[in-house]
């Protein structure tokens, strides 16, 4: 089994899916994970189809899908029954679906295949160059996807290995960096799931950080107020935090300026000291 790839892997594959759809106007898109054995599992469809491809397991480097995933490349036929550049050992399951024209693109995560992604005509004719392209952007998507995920989930299991009640120990500079991390990243997580448990786990570990001191309720920062204060207790510079979150320097300084008027701060260290002590930041 890929030691990278997981169940969660397949409603990414999905939405990458559906999407490649909508920018090609191709009648189906599909795809699945890469699993034992550098097999490819068919799981998810996107389109009208008649269910012949559904679960049909592709073995390495045989037909369009396991030649792509073979060579680390996007493979392209205009018809895959009389194309001479893939095996046939799978002209049956296409004809089944009455499938001609189309490309496969392996998804690589550090340097692993996880998954493919399909596009397909129902006639024989060239895809063109806009389609294929599109395809691969949507699998260099899925890439990024997944690798934030992963590194989402690696953080989440770091985290939990750590006596978050005790804000003294010396590691404790380490979860506050995580932390930081952690929010930046959960910008990039499609997985609604996911997303919700990063928000639980940082609202977790500002809260028990807080106990100690706490002195009341504090006021209500929004979601990129706490994302940039986050980062400033790092001792991050405005132009360092606009780059990791996406955003301009203005509007990182305007964000710390509301933050510190909600605070009640003269500094941007002082709001993070504030923000600290009512348990809004660990």
């Amino acid at each position: 089994m890929n030691p990278n790839a997981t169940a969660d892997d397949r409603p990414e594959i999905y939405r990458a899916l559906a999407r490649m759809r909508d920018a090609t106007g191709l009648p189906i898109t599909f795809g699945g994970e890469v699993g034992g054995g550098r097999q490819v599992k068919l799981s998810q469809i996107a389109g009208p189809n008649t269910g012949a491809l559904r679960g049909v397991r592709l073995e390495y480097g045989r037909g369009l899908g396991g030649k792509a995933v073979a060579q680390r490349r996007p493979v392209v036929v205009d018809d895959y029954v009389r194309s001479p550049g893939i095996s046939h050992h799978y002209d049956h399951i296409i004809v089944a679906e009455g499938l001609h024209a189309m490309v496969a693109v392996p998804v690589v995560v550090t340097r692993t295949v996880r998954g493919v992604l399909y596009g397909a005509l129902r006639s024989s004719m060239p895809l063109g160059d806009r389609v294929v392209q599109s395809v691969v952007e949507a699998a260099r998507e899925l890439e990024q996807s997944l690798a934030v995920r992963d590194e989402v989930t690696r953080r989440l299991a770091w985290l939990d290995r750590y006596d978050a009640t005790d804000c003294h120990r010396p590691h404790w500079e380490l979860v506050r960096a995580a932390y930081a991390e952690l929010r930046i990243l959960a910008q990039d997580v499609t997985d609604p799931v996911l997303r919700g448990r990063v928000g639980t786990v940082c609202e977790t570990l500002a809260a028990v950080a807080g106990r100690p001191g706490r002195t009341g309720t504090g006021p209500a920062l929004s979601a990129r107020e706490l994302d940039v204060l986050a980062c400033a207790a790092l001792g991050w510079t405005n132009h360092q935090i606009a780059e990791d979150l996406g955003i301009t320097t203005e509007t990182v300084k305007s964000y710390l300026r509301s933050a510190m008027r909600k605070l009640v701060a003269r500094s941007r260290m002082e709001a993070v000291v504030t923000a600290r002590r009512f348990g809004l930041l660990p």
